[in-house]
């Protein structure tokens, strides 16, 4: 019969949900939400089957800027500019404000994509 070790003593460790928090970001909410919102960019550009070129251009960016963007490397653009980029590709954006529920102290920023 095997043994089962517990994932504590494999080194696992649970984690937050999200990995710029769990690397120490102190802007992880931030990264994490143009982490998301870049996903559905590049989902966008490859459903569409526009090149980088192509994309960049109707986005408004250079071709280097949108691979950049592409490979994670978002830090100086902003929640704002992914959006626009959004809605360039065609989408909708809404922006919905409620109150948070009991159960928390605090709200919390969510992306919902349909």
């Amino acid at each position: 019969m095997k043994s089962t070790k517990s994932l504590k003593s494999l080194g696992i460790e649970k984690n937050s949900g999200n990995v710029y928090e769990d690397l120490g970001f102190s802007d992880h909410v931030s990264l994490q939400v143009k982490a998301e919102l870049v996903m559905k960019i590049s989902d966008l550009i490859e459903a569409s089957g526009l090149t980088q070129t192509e994309a960049a251009k109707k986005l408004g960016l250079t071709q280097p800027k949108l691979s950049s963007l592409l490979r994670g490397q978002f830090r100086g653009v902003s929640e704002r500019r992914l959006l626009d980029c959004l809605i360039q590709l065609g989408q909708d954006v809404q922006i919905v404000v409620k109150p948070t529920p009991r159960s928390r102290p605090t709200g919390r920023l969510t992306l919902s994509f349909s």
